[in-house]
Formats: structure tokens, sequence, C-alpha cells
């Protein structure tokens, strides 16, 4: 074993875990308990609380007459797309005008999805090339202090085959890229997710794992001190009501299996619900993003991206009133359907950064320690306009980013308004030093 994976296994088997048969949880931060390998003694000033960083992904532009903010701070005034974010607009960043480079001049779609997290010159044809996305480079130099060194979570499946440009439809399908010819798998079922937040293995995953672990929990909360105690119990409670959601799904998925098997077929290529995914989309989006909350509370992972939605989805809004899939509501960009669609999508994100805000962490909240992007590979779905593409931030990445702000890069020359340069300014925020990223060998400026 090399020094990086000794370092990394002794971090990681030194952080606080509740055991039981066939199962592990990991524990928030916890005052007076050592966990994720640090005693409170060994904290520093700016605190031992790790920086995280998710992305959430929707496709085919916004609303772009309501999708606006103006000012700063509590006085900042959002536009009605926006207004999910107004009880945390003081942690909200509303940025505009940052483009792509390479996802502009190369037909639509596929070319201008693949490359969202990279930056990179995509190849058309049976091969795919591309580059490595921004959580995966983060995730391989800085995930060696986790369990998982990152998360690939979607709301809707992959798909295959080519796009009329001649790219790729795995390019439409994926945001994660581990390398330039690989996407990274993603995980679609909301049970196997919650799993492997846990480590729930084998045919015990039908028991409750808080019933697994419930003696030792009981035993580390007789140790913990009585504010401590009261946040174990709520994260306990917390992860029973997702269980109890995750049982649900886990009952369809199992039976969805059955059928693909009775029928010859792959359980994932089939349509929602028969693949198992949930049919209400409410609740598969609001289960991952619960389970990237767990995930970041516990330490598990710092690094996520979850795919809403894919590039020409085909997801359904009966809840909004609105007809028309997906892809085909976003031709129509500026009617009322679009509108409550982009809105909807923007309340994902709320949702998200509810749940970080509403756990504790030393002075501050998950929230204040993380960086949470909302992006669109592009501004308007009947144009398939790429050259400018809707970017909000929440979190203050443990006070190296200030928030409650409006930042326009519209008017800015092409190189200063590069998507790159804001992730290059992520990623030396995070402590990845670098000079580069994508096509950006400088950091945004005014972020």
């Amino acid at each position: 074993m090399n020094e990086q994976s000794f370092k990394r296994t002794d971090r990681i088997n030194r952080r606080t875990l509740l055991r039981g048969a066939g199962v592990a949880m990991s524990l928030p931060w916890l005052d007076s308990i050592p966990v994720w390998g640090l005693d409170p003694a060994e904290s520093t000033d700016s605190g031992p609380f790790p920086k995280r960083f998710a992305v959430q992904f929707m496709a085919c532009g916004v609303h772009p007459d309501h999708w606006w903010a103006k000012g700063e701070g509590s006085e900042m005034e959002l536009s009605e797309c926006l207004q999910p974010m107004e009880p945390l607009k003081h942690k909200l960043n509303v940025i505009h005008g940052l483009f792509n480079r390479n996802s502009t001049g190369v037909g639509i779609h596929p070319g201008q999805t693949g490359n969202i997290l990279s930056g990179a010159s995509l190849q058309k044809g049976a091969e795919l090339r591309g580059s490595i996305s921004v959580d995966q480079l983060l995730a391989n130099h800085l995930g060696q202090e986790t369990a998982q060194p990152s998360m690939v979570l979607g709301c809707e499946q992959p798909i295959t085959g080519y796009h009329e440009t001649n790219f790729s439809m795995a390019y439409s399908s994926h945001i994660s890229w581990q390398n330039a010819t690989s996407p990274v798998p993603m995980e679609v079922y909301p049970s196997l997710a919650f799993d492997s937040l846990f480590d729930n293995r084998g045919s015990r995953r039908n028991k409750s794992v808080l019933d697994r672990v419930k003696e030792h929990a009981e035993s580390l909360s007789r140790q913990a001190s009585s504010s401590d105690r009261a946040k174990l119990d709520e994260y306990l409670t917390s992860v029973r009501e997702v269980e109890k959601r995750i049982e649900r799904t886990r009952g369809d998925q199992d039976r969805a299996i059955d059928r693909a098997k009775a029928q010859g077929k792959s359980a994932i290529t089939m349509p929602r619900p028969d693949n198992g995914l949930p049919e209400d989309i409410r609740e598969h989006m609001q289960l991952m993003c619960d389970i990237v909350a767990l995930a970041f509370q516990t330490d598990k992972t710092r690094f996520a991206t979850l795919l809403l939605c894919r590039d020409i989805s085909g997801l359904f809004y009966p809840f909004l009133d609105v007809r028309n899939a997906h892809h085909s509501a976003s031709h129509n960009e500026k009617s009322e359907d679009w509108q409550r669609v982009t809105t909807y999508y923007c309340s994902q994100l709320a949702y998200l950064a509810s749940r970080l805000e509403a756990m504790p962490e030393g002075n501050g909240t998950v929230l204040d320690h993380s960086c949470i992007v909302f992006v669109n590979n592009m501004w308007s779905g009947s144009k398939h306009d790429s050259s400018k593409v809707p970017l909000l931030t929440v979190g203050g990445l443990g006070g190296t980013l200030q928030t409650g702000r409006a930042l326009d890069f519209a008017e800015d020359g092409d190189d200063e308004r590069k998507l790159c340069s804001f992730y290059l300014s992520i990623m030396n925020r995070m402590g990845l030093q670098a000079d580069s990223f994508g096509d950006a060998q400088t950091q945004l400026t005014k972020l």
C-alpha cells in the first residue's frame, strides 16, 4: 500500500461509525466525540470542517425573462423563477453571462452538455473524447479523506445512440467524467444510493439500518454531551424519515427487476415507472437531494453531482399542469408552462440548500462550508443558445466565497467570462491549487 492510500485508510478508520450487522453509519460532526479522524484539540482557528462541492444540473435552458437578480444581501431582489431561494438569498450568488466556449458553434444538445463541467472540446462519432470533469478532478486530489471520493447521482436514466449532430448521446446523459473517454457510472435508483451511503449490504437490506445500529447508538449517546445527544437524535430521526421513503422505492425496484427478467430485458431500459424508478419525479429528486445532504453531513463524501434531468429530457410534470415533456416544453421558453418548470427546478436547489442549512456544524452549518452549484447547459431552449449559461451558487465554502450577490459578466470580453475560470476559482478555494482548467488559465474576476 502506498503512503497516500495508508493515510486515507488511517483517516477513515479513525472516524466514529455506528456499526451493525452488514451496515455502517458515518456520524455528523459531534463536538464531544472525535470524528472524521480529527480530535477537537487538533482544530485550527479556521475550524476542522471540510469544504464540500456539489452540482445540480438542469437541461434545455430557463425562462429568460424571469431569471435575474438585482442588489445584494438581504436587499437582493429575485425574479419569479428564483423565488424559491428567497429565504437563503443572503447565501446565494446569481451569476450571469458566463459561457463554455467549446459548447458553442458545435450544434445543439449533446455538444452543449457533455463538457458542462470540463470545458473540453468533444469529439463526434463513435469514439468518446472530452476531458475529466471538475468534480472528479477535485475527488481525485482531495477525496482521499473520505470513504467515498465522490457521489454521482441522476433522476433520469441515460440514453444511447447518436444525435443528428453526430455526437454520442452519452454526452447528453452524463455531466461527470472520470477521464477523456469514460463517464462516471451514474446511480439513478434511490435505494442503491442509500445503500452505498451506509454500506448497507446483503440480505438484511430490507431491515432498518437504524435497528441494526440501535445498541451502538445508545452506547454512543451515553458518552456524548447533552447538545450532541440532541444532534445525534435529530440525525437518526432524519435518516429514519428518508429510510421510510426509500423502502417504498426498494419494493418498486425489486418488482421491476423481476418483470424485466421475465421479459428478457434490463430494467434500466424500460420506461418509468416500469423500470422501478419513482413515478413521481418530485419524490425522486427530493430523495436524491436528501442522500447528498446526508453524505455531506456525515463526511461520507465531499463531492457530488446530481443530474436532475438529462439533456433532451423526456420527463413530464403533471403536478405543474404542463402537458408537454421537458424537451418539447423548453422550445417555448417564454411560456407560463416553462416558467413553472424553471421555478420548480430552482426549488430543488432551495430544497438541498435548506437541508444543509438545517445541519449545525461548529458555529455555522454544513451549507456554510459547502458550495452548491446549479447550472444549465443553455440559456434559450428554442434557440439552443449556449452563448451564456444560467449559473447559481449557494453556500460560503468555509468563508472563502462571498455570497448574496448578483454578478453580471455578459458585457465582459470572452476571456473574462469563461465558465472554466469559475471552476478554476472554486478549485483553488477548496485547496486544489491549479494554474489552469479546461480552456481557462485565470480565475474568475469579481467572484
